[in-house]
């Protein structure tokens, strides 16, 4: 399992602040934005520019849809009216993308009127304290904000309610080799996995070693000591951790096909056709959704 985890929980007063409601010096708008909701155009909604978010699961959207078929759209997303008379999204883009699955011709809104600036420091924060990012995706969202706004990371971690120590840890990431940061972000190399490689300074030790950690499915404190040894090839001189012993190919494939089916670390453990299936999760949907997948509901 990985040694982060990210609770739920609701936004905290970081995004509220965030939102100025539009006021008597703004342009003219309708009444809904004095703080009520209004049905805005599903098409008449432009999407973010600023989403820190790269990937949205599909069956997850499909899933959304059918709750919005069912039981409409129960918060409100953001947006933030254009000159042009379109609106463009702030945040809650999953509820937005669900909606067109969905067939809805409108969506309840919010509506802020947000400069560009504003807008992009909501969207970050608000995915950074609601979203499941992936750790690169984590990442490059905290150094966004560091670069972008002069955010230190105690503002970051009092914003989206993490501790100091995580925000670094995230932002840390962004030193390893993309070639890393690529298997990070598709979630074949954990994020305990990744931080064992930071103490490696030569790029490329740390992709030979994120191949070696991959090639023999060490676990999290079996890569720390086969980074150590890499580190300090000499000591202990009488005890040195012995080479882990290779899996085999057949076994490697089908850990393989079931990380790519559930989308989370697989390590199967095996001799002469006894062992087991160990599966890594970060956090509780990841083992909601292990669970649906091989019982069903």
């Amino acid at each position: 399992m990985s040694d982060v985890r990210r609770p739920a929980r609701a936004l905290g007063k970081g995004l509220d602040s965030l939102l100025p409601r539009v006021t008597a010096s703004a342009p003219a708008m309708p009444e809904e934005t004095t703080g009520k909701p209004m049905e805005v155009p599903v098409g008449e909604i432009d999407r973010n520019p600023f989403q820190t978010r790269t990937h949205f699961d599909e069956k997850l959207l499909d899933e959304l849809a059918a709750s919005i078929t069912a039981n409409g759209v129960v918060q409100p997303i953001l947006v933030r009216p254009l000159p042009n008379g379109r609106f463009q999204l702030i945040a809650g883009e999953r509820r937005w993308l669900a909606s067109q699955k969905a067939g809805k011709e409108t969506i309840p809104a919010f509506l802020r009127q947000v400069s560009d600036e504003q807008a992009m420091e909501i969207t970050i924060i608000e995915n950074l304290q609601r979203a499941d990012l992936n750790p690169m995706e984590q990442a490059k969202a905290f150094d966004r904000l560091s670069r972008e706004f002069g955010m230190t990371q105690e503002q970051m971690a009092y914003r989206v309610g993490q501790p100091r120590s995580s925000i670094s840890n995230f932002l840390r990431l962004l030193k390893l080799p993309e070639s890393v940061q690529a298997k990070v972000s598709s979630g074949v190399l954990s994020f305990g996995h990744a931080k064992t490689l930071l103490v490696l300074e030569s790029p490329a030790d740390a992709e030979q070693a994120a191949n070696k950690i991959l090639a023999l499915s060490l676990s999290v404190r079996q890569a720390e000591t086969y980074v150590q040894n890499l580190l300090h090839p000499d000591w202990p001189p009488k005890k040195e951790a012995p080479e882990p012993t290779p899996i085999d190919p057949n076994v490697r494939e089908a850990q393989e096909r079931l990380q790519r089916a559930l989308g989370l670390r697989v390590r199967i453990e095996d001799k002469d056709g006894r062992g087991r299936v160990i599966i890594e999760y970060a956090r509780l949907e990841d083992f909601d959704a292990v669970m649906e997948k091989i019982v069903g509901d």
